[in-house]
C-alpha cells in the first residue's frame, strides 16, 4: 500500500518562549522535524509534505537539509489541524494512494507503529492511532465500540461522561487521500476553539458509512512537546531509549546515565564507553573501540580497535584509522590519524594527515593557522615526533624521520632524517647559585 505523509509543522510554539519554530527545537541534537521525517521515511512514505507556517523559511531549510525531496506548503493562518492538512490538497488530492498525517512536535512515533496502521487500514477506510491512559487530561477522546471508532471528541468540547473515557487520540491518521480531503472540505469550526479540527473527519466518515478503526500504541510514542520543560523531558526519554538500544546491540556503557548520544550516532558492537562522554552529531564508531571518560566527539569516524581519551576532544572531519590512539588532553580537528598511530597526550592536531605507526610526542602542536588561512601538515609512515615539537604548516615530515624534542619545524623533513629546530644549550658554571642569591637579596630589600 503506497502512501504519502503530511507533517504538520506550522505552529510557533508560544510556550517554548522562543523565536524559533517549535519543530526546530532539538532532541538528540537534531530538530524534532527531522525525527518525524525519519519515521515517515522508514515507514515507507512515497512523498513527504511539510505544512509550514511560522517562519516558514526556517522550517523549509531544515526540511530540505534532511531531504532535498521534501515538499513544502505554507499555512498562512493557523486555523486548526484540518485547515493545515487542507493546504496539501493541491499536491496530493489526485494521489491514488493513502495519506498519513503526522505532527512535527510528536517525535517518538515508531515506524513499526505505522506498519500496524497500514495493516489495519487494509480492513477499514481510516486507521486512527490511539492509546489508553489513566490520565487522559486534555487529550481528545475516542468514542469507540471495540476497535471501531465513531467519533473523536476534543477534551474542551467533551461532556462529563466523555471525559471519563481513557481511550485517547494521538492525532495520527491514515486513510485514502481523496477520502480525507473530501471529509476535510465538509468540516466546520463551530467548536470551543473556532478551529477546523481534523478529528471531525472521523464522525463525518462514520456517518457516511466508512469504517474507522483504532490502532493502539504505547502512550510514550504520542508524547508531544509544547514547552522547554517538555523538551527536557523528551530529551531525557530519547537518551534513555538510545542507551538501551546501544546496550542491546552490544555496546558497553560503564555509567549509562552519563553518556549522551545524538540522533544520528552509529556505534558498532564490542565498543566500550566510559562515563561522562558526549557524542555530538555526525559520529560513527566501529567495533571494539574504547572511548574513555570525559571525552567529546563530533563529526568524526572512529575505526575499529581504536582508543580515545580520557579527556579527549575529536572535532569534525576527523578520521581515526584502525588501532589508532588519541589520549588524554588531545584535540584533533579535520585530520586523519593513520593505522596504529598514537597521539597519547597534551597535543593539538589540526588539518593534518598522519600516516601509519606514527608516534606523536607529548605537547606536539600542528601550527595550522597563520591568521588568515589554514595550512596542512603531512606526517609520513613510522615518523617519530619528539615531545613539544611545533610543526609550522605547511610542512611535511618524511617516512621514518625523527624530530628532536622542543623543535620548531618550519621546513620539510626528508625521509629517515633527524630534524633539530631549537637553540643550542649553554651551561654557565656557578651562575645558577649566583642568580638565586641575587634574587633573594632583591626580595629581602623589598
Amino acid at each position: 500500500m503506497s502512501f504519502s505523509a503530511i507533517i504538520l509543522a506550522a505552529g510557533k510554539g508560544t510556550r517554548m518562549r522562543s523565536d524559533k519554530p517549535k519543530v526546530l527545537h532539538k532532541i538528540g541534537n537534531s530538530p524534532m522535524l527531522h525525527h518525524v521525517m525519519d519515521v515517515a521515511k522508514k515507514a515507507g512514505a512515497k512523498r513527504t509534505v511539510i505544512v509550514a507556517g511560522y517562519r516558514s523559511n526556517l522550517v523549509t531549510g531544515a526540511a530540505k537539509t534532511f531531504s532535498s525531496e521534501a515538499e513544502i506548503v505554507v499555512q498562512q493562518e493557523q486555523l486548526g489541524t484540518g485547515h493545515a492538512v487542507k493546504q496539501a490538497k493541491d499536491l496530493l488530492n489526485n494521489s491514488d494512494g493513502d495519506l498519513l498525517v503526522l505532527y512535527g512536535d510528536t517525535p517518538f512515533i515508531q515506524p513499526e507503529t505505522i506498519s500496524k496502521m497500514i495493516k489495519t487500514r487494509r480492513e477499514c477506510d481510516i486507521s486512527v492511532l490511539g492509546f489508553d491512559t489513566e490520565e487522559p487530561s486534555m487529550y481528545g477522546r475516542l468514542i469507540a465500540s471495540g476497535s471501531t471508532i465513531s467519533q473523536i471528541v476534543e477534551a474542551k468540547d467533551a461532556s462529563e461522561e466523555q471525559l471519563k473515557i481513557t481511550l485517547c487520540n494521538s492525532g495520527v491518521i491514515l486513510g485514502k487521500a481523496t477520502l480525507i480531503f473530501d471529509l476535510i472540505s465538509k468540516i466546520k469550526n463551530d467548536n470551543a476553539s473556532n478551529e477546523f479540527y481534523l478529528t471531525d473527519c472521523i464522525e463525518l466518515a462514520s456517518k457516511s458509512g466508512f469504517k474507522c478503526s483504532v490502532v493502539l500504541c504505547d502512550q510514550q510514542e504520542t508524547i508531544g512537546v509544547n514547552s522547554l520543560k517538555e523538551l527536557a523531558q523528551a530529551e531525557d526519554l530519547f537518551q534513555k531509549s538510545k542507551r538501551v538500544e546501544f546496550m542491546d546491540n552490544g555496546v558497553r556503557l560503564h555509567a549509562a546515565d552519563t553518556v549522551f548520544f545524538s540522533f544520528d550516532t552509529i556505534i558498532g558492537p564490542g565498543t566500550e564507553i566510559e562515563q561522562n562522554v558526549v557524542l555530538a552529531p555526525g559520529v560513527t564508531i566501529e567495533e571494539n573501540v574504547t572511548i574513555r571518560a570525559f571525552s567529546h566527539l563530533e563529526g568524526c569516524h572512529i575505526s575499529s580497535d581504536s582508543r580515545v581519551g580520557p579527556y579527549a576532544r575529536i572535532r569534525p572531519d576527523t578520521v581515526l584509522s584502525e588501532g589508532s590512539v588519541v589520549g588524554n588532553f588531545v584535540e584533533v580537528k579535520k585530520s586523519v590519524i593513520g593505522p596504529e598511530s598514537k597521539v597519547n597526550h597534551l597535543s593539538y592536531i589540526g588539518d593534518a594527515k598522519i600516516g601509519e605507526k606514527v608516534n606523536i610526542g607529548a605537547g606536539t602542536i600542528t601550527c595550522n593557522y597563520d591568521g588568515v588561512n589554514k595550512h596542512k601538515t603531512d606526517i609520513k609512515d613510522e615518523a617519530f615526533i619528539g615531545s613539544n615539537t611545533m610543526l609550522v604548516a605547511p610542512v611535511t615530515v618524511g617516512e621514518k624521520s625523527v624530530t628532536a624534542s622542543g623543535s620548531v619545524v618550519t621546513k620539510d623533513v626528508p625521509d629517515e632524517a633527524l630534524a633539530f629546530g631549537r637553540s643550542r644549550q649553554e651551561n654557565k658554571i656557578g651562575m645558577g647559585k649566583k642568580l638565586m642569591n641575587l634574587l633573594r637579596k632583591q626580595k629581602n630589600k623589598s
